[in-house]
């Protein structure tokens, strides 16, 4: 049995197992190839399970949950180099079975560091076993025309025998991951304002990242840890960010922000996939995480705080984290996923789990609706979400939590018609569109974040 065969199989799960006869009936050459090349791995991720972390603990647990990201990123690289050749035992014994065991290392490490301090975490260990998982829309169909010619077609493609293009193995995105957005209904609604309802704007202008500052780590989620996204971030805003930067490091740093705001800006680069490279082909987080291509700087980034529909908001505190989407939605599920694609004079069309190919003339579309409730009290949470919630459908916060300004990062690219891009991700997560997220510190002076509330409230546009 090839790789192809593998893909609902676990590491003791008694899983069901397909033949290479199940995976290839009725596929065309082209299909069997799709269905042997977009194969990943899937593992349950520890953090969202971790909601309370107590302080003492929360470095060690950092530290464990960066390297279990890496061992599934080497993982992959294993499944993906042995390619067409893995059969069913070589991919249990060589690659699922010792990151299992790799993984409950790690979750045993994590458990007794808690465990010190606190009521250790129950049911973990029953989540260090990983899957392979097949990328669906590989036989997905007929890929969908560009606006005005053909299907995108992926960088570093070959012709097939029929003229077609086929995807070099496991690089992403997939022909089906676009759509054009002509074909997309209008799908954006907004809750109505009531006459408590908070209706200004306050807007940071903090630039394009002329100056290049990219890095993949995440200050974030894995603190002291190079390379802990595993992809290219880019930033705007704060200048000292990398996973080393202390709040004092990002309190006294420099800033790309006219208005004087040290708050950090942060999310995964987009990049054309036409087969050219970046200075990062061999780098962590560039060529060596499987992102490739070249890096498009923003057409404009526009970062707008905004109010509630239903009530004034309060002051963010100093260093608040917030984390928007899930960089691990292709296999976590799209729980808490928020990515939000489009094309400028569009954009009440938007997609989540698609990239938009937009019409000449229109410019892609990244944004990012962040969390806009507080629970009051904590700057961060074990898993970087508990401490911040998004309103209810009708623009209320839920219980315990209070309204903070909504920040809206809406970012813009330049792309040609029927070329490829693609969002920087995990390599196991296969550049899907539906991983985006978006990242942000908040430095303001306690002045600025005031002024910021006061235009808000009094329903002013400043910035």
């Amino acid at each position: 049995m090839t790789v192809a065969g593998v893909a609902a199989m676990g590491v003791g799960a008694g899983a069901l197992l397909m033949t290479d006869n199940d995976a290839s009936a009725g596929q065309s050459g082209e299909q069997q190839a799709s269905a042997r090349e977009t194969l990943t791995i899937k593992c349950p991720d520890i953090s969202i399970r971790l909601t309370r972390v107590p302080e003492q603990a929360q470095p060690t647990v950092d530290d464990e949950l960066a390297r279990m990201d890496s061992q599934v990123a080497t993982a992959y690289q294993q499944l993906t180099a042995r390619g067409a050749g893995a059969d069913e035992d070589w991919v249990k014994t060589r690659v699922l079975e010792p990151l299992s065991t790799q993984r409950r290392s790690a979750i045993i490490r994590i458990t007794a560091a808690i465990d010190k301090v606190a009521s250790r975490p129950q049911g973990l260990t029953s989540l260090a076993s990983c899957t392979v998982q097949r990328d669906s829309t590989a036989n997905a169909g007929a890929a969908t025309p560009t606006p005005g010619g053909a299907a995108p077609t992926p960088a570093g493609a070959t012709p097939a025998a029929d003229g077609q293009q086929q995807q070099p193995p496991q690089s992403g995105p997939q022909k089906a991951d676009f759509v054009d957005i002509r074909g997309v209904r209008p799908n954006v609604s907004k809750p109505a304002l009531n006459g408590d309802a908070s209706k200004g704007t306050f807007i940071t202008r903090c630039g394009r990242n002329g100056n290049k500052h990219f890095n993949p780590d995440n200050v974030i989620v894995a603190p002291g840890v190079s390379n802990g996204a595993h992809h290219m971030h880019d930033y705007v805003g704060n200048l000292a960010t990398d996973a080393f930067s202390s709040d004092q490091d990002l309190a006294t740093a420099g800033t790309t922000c006219t208005n004087g705001d040290r708050s950090t800006h942060y999310w995964p680069v987009l990049r054309l996939r036409d087969g050219s490279n970046e200075k990062d082909v061999n780098a962590d987080g560039g060529g060596k995480d499987a992102n490739v291509g070249r890096i498009l700087q923003p057409a404009s980034v526009k970062l707008t705080f905004r109010g509630s529909p239903v009530s004034k908001v309060t002051a963010m505190p100093k260093f608040l984290r917030i984390i928007t989407g899930d960089a691990k939605s292709f296999t976590n599920g799209t729980t808490n996923a928020n990515a939000s694609w489009s094309c400028t004079g569009f954009e009440n069309r938007q997609l989540k789990d698609k990239y938009p190919l937009c019409p000449s003339g229109s410019n892609v579309v990244r944004t990012f609706n962040f969390q806009s409730c507080w629970d009051g009290k904590n700057i961060d949470s074990a898993n970087h979400r508990a401490h911040v919630a998004f309103a209810q459908a009708n623009g209320s916060c839920p219980q315990g939590f209070q309204a903070i300004p909504q920040l809206v990062q809406r970012i813009t690219y330049k792309v040609v018609p029927g070329s490829v891009f693609a969002v920087d991700s995990f390599p196991e997560q296969l550049h899907k569109p539906v991983t985006d997220h978006g990242d942000f510190i908040n430095v303001m002076s306690s002045r600025l974040m005031a002024k910021a509330v006061r235009c808000i409230n009094d329903g002013s546009r400043c910035g």
